[in-house]
């Protein structure tokens, strides 16, 4: 097994001509998809150190916050997986220790490369799931698939997202170019984002023009705000085809994501720009996460039920008794002088 050391952290990698994919054993998160062609991974590293989840101690989580979200954030990395909750815990269930997105983004996976793919597999005790994901170097490209199976013998709601998130070098703020396919319907983050928010709290909105804040006009979100301190979130409707790409005109690079708007017909489109104080944070996080999944917004299960719908349509799926649900999605990635016109091809 090609078992690797990624920034301290135990991870297992896998190579072709294009690109080197780097996966956590613990969390299981997408920490590289490093493009040799363009010299850059675009995947979220964060400004503080990261460290295995199984190895912080009760001491050290005052530095990554010291509440429910402290040990998602001491691993974190690029992409991890929200399952089976996409927010936080309720008292019960932090009592109990499950974090912040769930026990996905924390847990040991076992990891088996056969040839140019790898299979990511692991129990959560909590939620009682079992979860596979499979990743296949394609070229220029990654192919993902995913299955969790409900080890319980009732129907049940839950969360289920790709928390893909974006940071420098490759990412900056004024001059990354998004695209994305938006069917139309958006809606702001229901809850405050601070001091450094910019966009009205609640508010529905037709893409990509949310209004401000203030209430004195409305701003394209399509791409980052490009000065600091910003903080938004925004849920907005996907097309069928659904896809999102980022290209720095710097590295003449871009990635893109393209999956199935019937798997996961939400993107959660959060941005960090120096806004947030407390530790970890420090003021120095430069984030974008888009995140595709099966609810609009981050938050509890109890919020994510008593929702049930947002711009009609439903904020969780139901996951059955002793079934399975499956997805497929796809990493794209082009080294082109302008952003991609086609990505879904």
């Amino acid at each position: 097994m090609p078992k690797t050391n990624y920034l301290g952290r135990r991870t297992v990698s896998i190579e072709n001509e294009f690109l080197r994919l780097t996966v956590t054993e613990e969390g299981g998160h997408i920490a590289e998809v490093y493009s040799k062609r363009a010299d850059v991974n675009p995947m979220w590293t964060p400004p503080w150190p990261t460290m295995e989840p199984s190895a912080l101690k009760p001491e050290q989580e005052v530095l990554y916050g010291g509440d429910a979200e402290a040990k998602l954030l001491s691993g974190i990395l690029g992409h991890n997986l929200c399952l089976d909750i996409f927010g936080g815990p309720s008292e019960a269930e932090a009592a109990l220790g499950l974090t912040v997105h769930g026990e996905s983004s924390i847990l040991p996976y076992t990891i088996e490369e056969s040839g140019n793919t790898l299979t990511c597999t692991a129990h959560f005790p909590l939620a009682q799931i079992d979860f596979v994901r499979t990743l296949t170097l394609e070229g220029e490209g990654i192919r993902i698939e995913e299955r969790v199976t409900n080890k319980v013998g009732f129907d049940r709601p839950i969360a289920w997202t790709q928390h893909v998130t974006l940071s420098p070098p490759f990412l900056d703020p004024a001059t990354t170019e998004f695209r994305m396919s938006a069917a139309g319907p958006a809606m702001t983050h229901p809850e405050s984002l601070g001091e450094a928010a910019y966009l009205k709290q609640g508010a529905p909105f037709g893409w990509p023009n949310a209004p401000t804040v203030n209430g004195s006009g409305v701003v394209n979100v399509t791409d980052m705000k490009p000065d600091a301190p910003a903080s938004s979130y925004i849920a907005v409707l996907m097309k069928p085809q659904s896809y999102f790409s980022a290209w720095s005109p710097k590295y003449r690079f871009a990635i893109a994501y393209v999956w199935d708007g019937a798997d996961f017909p939400w993107l959660g489109i959060w941005e960090e720009n120096r806004s947030r104080s407390h530790a970890p944070w420090k003021n120095a996080g430069v984030t974008r996460g888009m995140e595709f999944g099966v609810s609009p917004f981050p938050e509890s299960r109890q919020s994510m039920v008593e929702r049930g719908h947002t711009l009609n349509t439903p904020g969780f799926k139901w996951l059955p008794a002793n079934g399975t649900l499956s997805a497929t999605y796809f990493i794209r990635t082009f080294v082109t002088n302008e952003p991609p016109v086609d990505v879904t091809a």
